[in-house]
């Protein structure tokens, strides 16, 4: 690999050398070693290339290069020029045992436009991540600075092969949601992904992985907001990638300072499933909620969204009453989930959003009645807001029409003025404190792209989306600072912000706004999966039933199997008494058991598909506990009743036990080679269906 513009070449190509640590594959000390010396070297202003430097077998090593991995236009001249004539400050400081945090400070001695890189390396995977900052410390205001790609890099392959995205769809909500995609990138190809709307995850995903023979590139683009990434393929073996917030021309203030989107890149070695799975563990180390200092866990929750209209027509006594429900019945919820419509919405029909008052019509003690009788029996609350979008004749609208794009009419509640965010923080935390709110959901559903871009002036074209993205991300990390137990559930329309600055301070409990549909949430799954531990979605356990209503549907493991996930949300009509309540608890049992799999490494055992003539698995396997599940699906037109699925990451000579959920009695003992290579027969006989399986090393 041939890296032509990166001043993070040398830390990049460490990452590079790090072996992965999935699978039991840790880095050695003289990789270790030779990784910090290629960062220290770039960092800490040696010009010096370090005396270890290994490279990539068969691959020519790169040249010590300083141009930037970031560009941008300022008065008309490009960063690669102006960098190059600027005075460049360096500092460097261990900000955990893992982390090295990188800081480079560029400053025009003529306009006082200070261009600061914030990166840090991670010395336990192959990981390094940046942002920049612009700052005018001048009197006047700056020329126009323009175009800022937060990462722009030249690649090169070797002679043999060709490149190779794989990416995703976002969460359209129509059934393909977070599909995996493979676009190949032969000579004079063009790609370009994005956001939609404003909202990140609206249509592709903002995560891809670019393999080239034997190793690649996964990068993500961390940006709440509208993005944009190109690969552009020369003649020869090069490859153009860069990408960053879709528009910038503006001018900046005295003193104002600006964001970029953050960038994170990780190089890998081997396959590209593999590298997933070291995306994954760095996702779980790095860059996940830790509510009390933990990972969330498997949580089980429940609603009555489905039967009361969301919160619309919900009260105080249908709360408690379905809460009973659920204890009477011996199914241990994790929270109880209260969700659009427990506030002052004026009038009937779906509720205006931007008066955020317990409605005490329906709940003469407030939300705390329903949240302390939940905590009496053991769970916690989970309660649904909307912040930022606002309609007309609410309080909002009334009160601070100045805050609101859109004014008295309504439209984005304007989280980069500042006012606007200090109130909703203060106003909300006293809504989490006062109700005793456990989980607080964030909802979006509009796309807030034009109404940033209305607001700019000529001179000033991306700064509204910028201060709103700044305003919406210090807001929740104030909330997480005043509450360090909360956890946050990130819902946009369902999944259509789940970009990597939002994922590292929640998680989607509600992935995707296509509902229940089996075939559907199994492909979820499969390509979600691939990117996200932690996700979430509702089950029915059965098929075909209203998303509103009580009609009786009966208990249908395919259709409750079809739509687990790590949080899983329970849909059930608990009014209803003859639903079979005994094959519930089953089905919850086994999904308990299995549920700490979630968070091992993730591997599809077919390929996706949305036919309903097919077959579907995937393996989740924590090799540090010697055990895994297989989850495999036999769709309703399928003709097959067995399938042999070859499983991965076991160890060859181990012996492990294999056990059917549905029969635990016909236990199986197979050798690590023999699952992998010979692989594991399913047999589901009905259509459709789902077969579970665990398996455990035998010691």
């Amino acid at each position: 690999m041939r890296m032509r513009t990166s001043p993070l070449v040398p830390l990049l190509l460490a990452a590079l050398l790090v072996a992965p640590l999935a699978m039991g594959v840790a880095p050695t000390p003289d990789e270790l070693s030779a990784a910090r010396q290629w960062a220290a070297a770039r960092f800490q202003g040696s010009q010096e290339a370090p005396k270890a430097q290994p490279a990539p077998p068969s691959e020519p090593r790169a040249p010590y290069v300083t141009n930037a991995p970031f560009s941008f236009l300022y008065n008309g001249r490009s960063s690669a020029e102006l960098l190059k004539e600027w005075p460049l400050e360096r500092n460097s400081r261990e900000s955990s045992p893992s982390q090295t945090e990188h800081t480079l400070t560029w400053t025009d001695p003529h306009t006082g436009l200070q261009v600061c890189c914030v990166a840090v390396e991670y010395h336990d995977f192959p990981t390094v991540e940046w942002t920049l900052y612009f700052k005018n410390t001048g009197t006047n205001d700056t020329p126009i600075l323009e175009n800022i790609q937060a990462l722009e890099l030249g690649l090169e392959r070797g002679t043999n092969g060709e490149f190779l995205l794989h990416h995703n769809i976002g969460s359209p909500a129509d059934g393909n949601d977070y599909g995996p995609l493979e676009t190949p990138l032969g000579p004079k190809a063009h790609k370009r992904i994005g956001g939609n709307g404003g909202r990140p995850t609206n249509t592709d995903w903002s995560y891809f992985n670019l393999e080239w023979p034997g190793q690649g590139l996964i990068v993500a683009v961390g940006w709440p907001g509208q993005w944009a990434a190109e690969l552009t393929r020369g003649e020869g073996r090069g490859l153009h990638l860069r990408a960053g917030q879709e528009l910038t021309h503006f001018k900046l203030l005295p003193g104002e300072e600006v964001r970029s989107p953050l960038i994170a890149l990780q190089f890998w070695q081997g396959d590209w499933i593999r590298a997933q799975n070291v995306w994954r563990r760095w996702m779980m180390a790095h860059s996940m909620p830790k509510p009390g200092g933990k990972l969330p866990p498997p949580q089980l929750v429940a609603s009555s969204s489905r039967q009361y209209e969301e919160m619309i027509k919900a009260n105080e006594t249908n709360q408690v009453m379905f809460i009973n429900r659920y204890l009477e019945e011996h199914i241990k919820l994790d929270y109880w989930w209260m969700d659009a419509g427990w506030y002052n919405h004026h009038g009937g029909g779906w509720p205006r959003v931007g008066t955020w008052e317990v409605d005490t019509n329906r709940f003469p003690r407030g939300l705390r009645a329903v949240s302390d009788y939940a905590h009496k029996n053991g769970m916690r609350i989970l309660v649904w807001f909307e912040p930022e979008r606002v309609t007309a004749d609410t309080w909002l609208t009334r009160n601070h029409p100045e805050w609101v794009l859109g004014g008295a009419k309504g439209g984005l509640l304007n989280l980069g003025n500042e006012e606007a965010r200090i109130w909703l923080t203060e106003h909300i935390d006293r809504l989490l404190t006062e109700q005793g709110i456990d989980l607080y959901r964030q909802d979006f559903n509009m796309d807030p792209l034009s109404a940033w871009r209305s607001n700019d002036a000529p001179d000033r074209q991306g700064i509204t989306e910028i201060k709103h993205v700044t305003g919406y991300l210090a807001y929740w990390d104030e909330l997480r600072r005043r509450h360090p137990n909360l956890l946050i559930d990130s819902c946009a329309s369902g999944g259509r912000r789940n970009d990597l600055e939002t994922m590292r301070r929640a998680v989607p409990l509600w992935r995707s706004d296509y509902a229940y549909e089996a075939i559907g949430h199994q492909c979820m799954t499969y390509g979600i999966s691939l990117w996200l531990p932690y996700h979430g979605t509702g089950t029915l356990a059965a098929r075909n039933a209203p998303y509103y209503g009580s009609g009786f549907t009966p208990v249908e493991p395919y259709a409750f199997w079809s739509n687990v996930s790590p949080s899983l949300g329970l849909g059930i009509d608990m009014r209803v008494r003859e639903i079979d309540y005994a094959a519930l608890r089953r089905l919850i049992g086994q999904w308990r058991e299995l549920s700490p799999n979630y968070y091992g490494d993730f591997y599809p055992l077919t390929r996706w598909s949305r036919d309903d003539q097919v077959w579907i698995a995937w393996q989740f396997d924590r090799p540090e506990q010697g055990e895994g599940m297989i989850q495999a699906f036999r769709r309703h037109n399928s003709s097959y009743e067995s399938a042999c699925l070859t499983l991965r990451g076991l160890e060859p000579k181990a012996r492990y036990a294999v056990i059917n959920l549905d029969a635990p009695a016909a236990r199986q003992e197979l050798t690590g080679s023999e699952l992998m290579e010979r692989g594991l027969r399913v047999d589901i006989p009905t259509r459709p269906g789902a077969a579970l399986f665990t398996y455990r090393k035998i010691k």
